[in-house]
């Protein structure tokens, strides 16, 4: 017998006028159409936020233009979110609450509309209170401890110039093959690590994630903006992005190939980043300023990779071409494959479609509701700096070392059994499995 919830939630599916999770909120502008590109996700931000033109916070308005070169994360940040609704990004990267008397001389007035979030910030809720001791606690940790991920970060670097090099001045095929191999998986280790750096300000580590032909300038809108932000919901870039080939929300009308993601991502994944790369060249031509706006040199910094193999090994361009598309795609499979199966895609993760124990949640708590650790990665340092590890914390405070992380997980741990959060872990194996469910779940949960 069908639930009550489940004949609401499919008839908010078919009809795409609101979330499904989230009545009170409208479908969001531009999510199904054009490019699907992040660009294109902050334009249909902009149309449903109420910033007008400004930068929102809450339900009031402010005009930083003139603290833009001021910004301690660096100018970007701003440039991207002007004219959008920053509420969930300012609670989140901001930990010290003088950030918000320095706000405070931006306002300009108050919001005309609602905010199209379904996510509270109380301060007596479960994020503001734990922001509050996270702050205090960060005092207590000692400094070095984020030099261990730096040396992870450039000893994969280092490894990739070595094993990428390697894979085209050796003759025998089989290590050929093998130093390829080794190639492809530290460039995915290493994109993952830079993954790291891309959340923080501006530094040169964050550039290391475009030798994928990707962009870091776009991952921080897919990434940092979209999917931290609002995880596992319509506005999660990083689900709508690979729809409708892969679809991760449960829908009664989900296709067979949708419902076989977890083999046909082995199709899909490898071409992504070229496939990125492609389509921000593509959109000089057929988009007003993106050129002036959101093309820079570092578009480019994705050639650097197979120069340098030219140069070391002295191979002919074409041998050097062939093995570094390929290099770039099995890092594609194999980063995405680590993404896909970090925390976000299991049965007991909500997702949009799942019924809400609170249509208006704290969004700390949605984040615990929403993510999955996983304790056999947590134990391992370089696993946490390279698969995506304490992934709960890490999605609260996105700006903190992931190596930082560990320190707070018992006082995380305090303040989840105060406010009753449904924190969960699993291992790394149990996720796989997961996704595979995940890809093919068809049915809504409900709390009936």
């Amino acid at each position: 017998m069908k639930s009550k919830w489940d004949e609401i939630a499919n008839a908010r599916a078919r009809d795409k006028k609101t979330h499904v999770s989230f009545p009170q909120l409208k479908y969001p502008s531009l999510r199904d159409s054009g490019m699907r590109d992040p660009i294109q996700w902050l334009t249909g931000k902009a149309l449903d936020d109420g910033a007008e033109g400004l930068w929102r916070v809450h339900d009031k308005l402010y005009d930083v233009t003139s603290f833009l070169n001021k910004h301690p994360g660096g100018e970007e940040w701003l440039e991207l979110t002007k004219g959008t609704d920053i509420t969930e990004a300012f609670e989140s990267h901001h930990l010290n609450p003088a950030t918000e008397k320095i706000l405070e001389k931006y306002y300009v007035r108050d919001a005309k509309t609602p905010r199209n979030s379904p996510f509270t910030f109380k301060d007596d809720g479960f994020y503001r209170t734990l922001k509050r001791e996270v702050y205090k606690e960060l005092s207590k940790i000692p400094k070095h401890v984020s030099r261990t991920a730096d040396l992870i970060t450039d000893g994969l670097f280092l490894s990739l110039l070595c094993s990428s090099a390697l894979a085209c001045w050796v003759e025998n095929y089989w290590l050929a093959q093998l130093w390829y191999i080794i190639a492809s998986i530290c460039l995915a280790l290493l994109t993952v690590a830079c993954h790291n750096f891309i959340h923080r300000k501006t530094n040169w580590r964050m550039f290391l994630f475009n030798l994928t032909m990707s962009s870091y300038r776009d991952f921080r809108v897919s990434h940092v903006l979209s999917h931290h932000l609002y995880t596992n919901t319509l506005m999660d870039f990083e689900i709508s992005s690979l729809e409708p080939i892969l679809q991760y929300n449960p829908r009664k009308n989900k296709p067979v190939y949708a419902r076989l993601g977890f083999i046909t991502e082995f199709l899909f994944f490898p071409f992504i980043f070229f496939t990125l790369f492609i389509k921000r060249f593509i959109s000089i031509f057929i988009r007003e300023d993106f050129l002036k706006k959101h093309y820079s040199w570092h578009d480019c910094l994705g050639f650097l990779l197979p120069l340098w193999m030219w140069l070391i090994t002295g191979s002919p361009i074409t041998k050097v071409l062939y093995v570094w598309f390929w290099i770039i795609c099995a890092g594609s499979l194999l980063f995405h494959l680590i993404g896909v199966n970090a925390a976000h895609q299991h049965p007991d993760a909500i997702k949009d479609g799942d019924q809400p124990r609170n249509e208006t949640p704290d969004w700390g708590e949605h984040q615990v509701e929403a993510l999955l650790d996983r304790k056999d990665i947590n134990r391992n340092t370089f696993a946490v700096v390279t698969l995506f590890g304490e992934h709960t914390l890490h999605h609260m405070f996105p700006t903190l070392d992931h190596l930082v992380l560990k320190y707070l997980r018992p006082l995380f741990l305090q303040i989840c059994d105060k406010y009753k959060a449904k924190y969960r872990v699993s291992t790394q194996f149990e996720m796989v499995i997961g996704q595979i469910k995940e890809t093919m779940r068809t049915e809504y949960k409900s709390i009936d």
